[in-house]
C-alpha cells in the first residue's frame, strides 16, 4: 500500500535509496562511530523532516539509508546535510578521524528511486493517456 504526503500545494510519495562511502573508503565507521551517527542521522531527519525508513552502516566504511522527502526539499539537499553535519560532529568526537582522512565522506553519493510502478507500466500509462480521451 503507497503512502502518500502531502504539504500546502503537493501530494507526494518520494522514496529514495541512498548511499554514500568514507573517504578513500576507509573502514573507520567502527560500532562507537556507528551509533552517535544513526542518533546524529536520526536528528538531522527530524529537523529536516526527512523520514528515515530504514538504516544500516555496511563494510564500516558506507552508510545506506531508506527515505521518504518532500520533493521540494530535494535529496541532493537532503544528503548534502546528513554528510556535512555527521563529518563536522564525528571528527570533533572521534579526533582520531581526522588524522586518517582530510574529510569524512566522499563528495559522491548513490540515489535512486524506490517503490511505485515499474517503469515499463508508468511508459504504458503515459502512451495511453491519448487514446482515453
Amino acid at each position: 500500500m503507497v503512502e502518500y504526503k502531502t504539504n500546502k500545494n503537493i501530494v507526494f510519495c518520494c522514496n529514495y535509496h541512498v548511499v554514500w562511502v568514507t573517504k578513500y573508503r576507509r573502514p573507520v565507521l567502527t560500532e562507537e562511530i556507528q551509533i552517535p551517527l544513526k542518533e546524529l542521522l536520526t536528528q538531522i531527519a527530524k529537523e529536516i523532516k526527512v523520514e528515515i525508513l530504514e538504516m544500516e552502516v555496511g563494510e564500516m566504511n558506507h552508510v545506506h539509508l531508506a527515505i521518504s522527502l518532500d520533493p521540494q526539499y530535494g535529496v541532493h539537499r537532503a544528503v548534502k546535510r546528513f554528510k556535512g553535519a555527521t563529518s563536522r560532529y564525528l571528527r570533533q568526537e572521534f579526533p582520531h578521524l581526522t588524522q586518517r582522512l582530510p574529510t569524512l565522506w566522499t563528495n559522491s553519493y548513490f540515489v535512486c528511486t524506490t517503490g511505485g510502478a515499474p517503469l515499463e507500466k508508468i511508459k504504458e500509462y503515459v502512451r495511453n493517456q491519448k487514446r482515453s480521451r
